[in-house]
């Protein structure tokens, strides 16, 4: 994990997003236990109530899930939504984006069909 400490996301987004991350790759599969509050606390030397509410953000989304006296566990169906979270933010992020600039220039659907498998082509 890597955090940094002059950026304007807040330690706690950071650490939602870290741990996240670590789910999408496979680093966390599902089932598969998550560093502990007081580990990442003391490894990163982040104050663990900070910690503690990036955990409760995954928890409050889904991604994981409190065990009692166990830790925190990456649920079955994270990466799935985490998938599916980020396919809509990349339609929101680039194809709009990219639809809106391509009506500008006047292009049809086939026209952006074929420059998509002319990138594929050459990647």
């Amino acid at each position: 994990m890597l955090f940094e400490f002059n950026n304007d996301a807040p330690l706690y987004r950071q650490i939602a997003e870290q741990i996240e991350e670590g789910i999408f790759t496979g680093v966390f599969p599902p089932g598969s236990q998550v560093p502990s509050t007081t580990e990442i606390s003391r490894q990163f030397n982040i104050n663990p109530a900070t910690v503690l509410k990036g955990m409760n953000q995954l928890v409050a989304s889904g991604l994981i899930e409190k065990k009692r006296g166990l830790g925190m566990f990456v649920t079955s169906s994270a990466p799935a939504q985490i998938t599916e979270k980020r396919q809509s933010e990349f339609f929101e992020h680039y194809v709009a984006q990219f639809i809106t600039e391509a009506q500008q220039l006047n292009l049809t659907k086939d026209d952006l069909i074929a420059l998509i498998e002319r990138g594929y082509d050459h990647a």
